[in-house]
């Protein structure tokens, strides 16, 4: 298997930056969960409101991506390289579905999308590094904390957009089955101290991505 030099991994990295933010629809993606539900009539605030928490979705997807590339990156193990590989290509479903909506709405990405993602991208990097085990557990832990957030994204949709309840519901699903497959990798528990660390961070980036 070809070890990737720095020179590769920036320029690899800059590539799934571009893709990332400027992408197409992937030949073979999963249909949208709400390609077949109807539009439905919203106020104007509850148009904003879910335009702002789809952006933050989108956000943490652009994030997710990051992540699963930078662990991918540095682990030397190739059957967690496919599992990296894997689950991102899962996630550019959910990139596709939450950019749909946006434009449904009239609205747009994050403007910070580059930032997110290089930020991420030296995340996901640093734990992969540490190690194999605790880069799992990092994965498991960062997917549990997006079920918990999508969780009160459901609670604050207005009850009647079933298209971005649609969405959200699927990611959810999705987002609590890379959790598990982590954990069946060998990932570990990670630290209270760390778990309070990557909250905060999530906290900070979902509070600008709602506005900008």
């Amino acid at each position: 298997m070809r070890q990737y030099s720095l020179s590769d991994t920036f320029l690899n990295g800059v590539l799934q930056c571009i893709r990332t933010i400027h992408q197409t629809p992937a030949k073979g993606s999963r249909p949208n969960p709400a390609a077949i539900l109807a539009e439905p009539s919203l106020s104007l605030d509850e148009l904003k409101l879910s335009a702002s928490l789809m952006r933050v979705n989108h956000t943490g997807e652009v994030c997710a991506q990051a992540l699963y590339l930078g662990q991918e990156f540095a682990t030397n193990n190739a059957n967690l390289k496919t599992l990296f590989a894997t689950a991102a290509s899962e996630e550019v479903d959910h990139l596709h579905w939450c950019e749909t909506r946006l434009n449904e709405l009239g609205s747009h990405t994050s403007y910070l999308n580059p930032l997110w993602f290089t930020g991420s991208l030296f995340i996901g990097t640093c734990a992969g590094l540490f190690s194999n085990r605790f880069s799992l557990g990092f994965l498991a832990e960062t997917e549990n904390q997006v079920f918990a957030h999508l969780a009160s994204h459901l609670e604050k949709l207005p009850p009647h957009d079933t298209k971005s309840r649609a969405i959200v519901e699927k990611m959810q699903a999705d987002e609590a089955a890379h959790a598990a497959t982590a954990m069946h990798h060998g990932g570990i528990e990670l630290p209270l101290p760390i778990k309070t660390m990557m909250r905060m961070m999530a906290k900070m980036m979902t509070t600008i991505a709602a506005k900008l």
